[in-house]
């Protein structure tokens, strides 16, 4: 999921080398931490968060094909 995360996000920004995904585990769940910087926040939350609501939905939807819990957190 790490991977996956991090390769969508080096494709929307203009800094990909700032680009750093983490993956923790919190009660069963794995979070997703995905930090881009400052000026590229735009590009990751898009249009009425609309990119971070389908990368969310990317994940979760690999997610769900091996049967674990993820959530994906932009900072």
């Amino acid at each position: 999921m790490k991977e996956l995360v991090e390769i969508m996000a080096k494709a929307l920004v203009e800094h990909p080398e700032e680009v750093t995904v983490t993956e923790t585990e919190e009660n069963g769940e794995t979070v997703i931490q995905l930090k881009v910087a400052p000026s590229d926040m735009g590009k990751v939350i898009g249009k009425q968060g609309r990119i971070a609501k389908a990368i969310r939905s990317v994940v979760k939807a690999a997610a769900s094909k091996e049967e674990k819990k993820v959530s994906v957190e932009i900072e």
